[in-house]
């Protein structure tokens, strides 16, 4: 098992992270993060026992490997993943939760250490290039015709500090959170300079007079959860076309 496995292993059974998550941010697919966890005979949380079990013995192919997809397939596979995971009880989430912490707990201190700085890694490389969340809100609002521009830098008085997505037509900057915005993911301490870094960013946008949009991702990134939040968004922009934000209005999550 080489470092990228172990890694994915890591984030997937110790730390609760969905294939979504994983993919995310790697930049790469979750079919591939799917492929892998089976290959170490992982059980998926979102297929049912008698696929986990058949794909785990080699008995049968993974249904999409090889194949090509169309767009409304995957997403219809999306929706109905995504409907899977809501029919859930809110026991049953948490009972899934529980299994992954439990076993995390487990390692020993040098063993987490060493997993969770191959994970910021992955994480830090996502940070550099771009996670798949911003290339598809990239890729979506270029395709209405929205003059977008990427990973801006160089215009705040923070000089080291960029913005995911600008839309200088609007006057507005999107950044996009991930867990690791809001979440312990890598401990209290990580948390809470991320926090102070995000305020501190939202801070001189907001005092330049643009208007902040945050999305924070609270769920695993399906393409139905993208979809949905990019529907969210290109309704907000409509609102602040028509009519440019107040003052102290110019703050919105999603």
């Amino acid at each position: 098992m080489n470092n990228q496995e172990e890694t994915i292993l890591c984030l997937y059974q110790e730390l609760g992270w969905s294939t979504y998550e994983i993919a995310d941010s790697m930049k790469t697919y979750p079919n591939k993060i799917r492929r892998i966890l089976n290959k170490h005979g992982v059980s998926l949380r979102d297929s049912s026992a008698a696929q986990k079990n058949a794909l785990k013995k080699g008995r049968a192919a993974h249904p999409t490997e090889g194949k090509k997809i169309s767009q409304e397939t995957k997403e219809k596979i999306s929706e109905s993943q995504g409907e899977v995971w809501d029919s859930l009880t809110e026991k049953e989430k948490q009972y899934r939760s529980k299994i992954g912490k439990e076993a995390w707990d487990q390692k020993s201190e040098q063993e987490k250490v060493r997993f969770i700085a191959q994970a910021q890694n992955a994480v830090r490389e996502s940070s550099r290039k771009g996670s798949k969340f911003e290339h598809f809100l990239l890729s979506e609002l270029g395709n209405r015709k929205l003059r977008v521009e990427f990973h801006k830098e160089h215009w705040l008085k923070n000089q080291n500090l960029q913005v995911d997505l600008y839309l200088p037509e609007y006057r507005s900057a999107i950044e996009v959170d991930g867990p690791s915005h809001f979440k312990p993911v890598w401990g209290q301490e990580n948390l809470e300079k991320n926090i102070k870094a995000d305020q501190q960013k939202t801070g001189l946008i907001l005092g330049s007079g643009l208007v902040m949009i945050r999305i924070k991702q609270t769920q695993s990134l399906t393409q139905r959860y993208m979809r949905n939040t990019l529907q969210q968004l290109l309704t907000l922009l409509d609102k602040i076309k028509d009519k440019y934000p107040k003052e102290h209005e110019r703050y919105f999550e999603l």
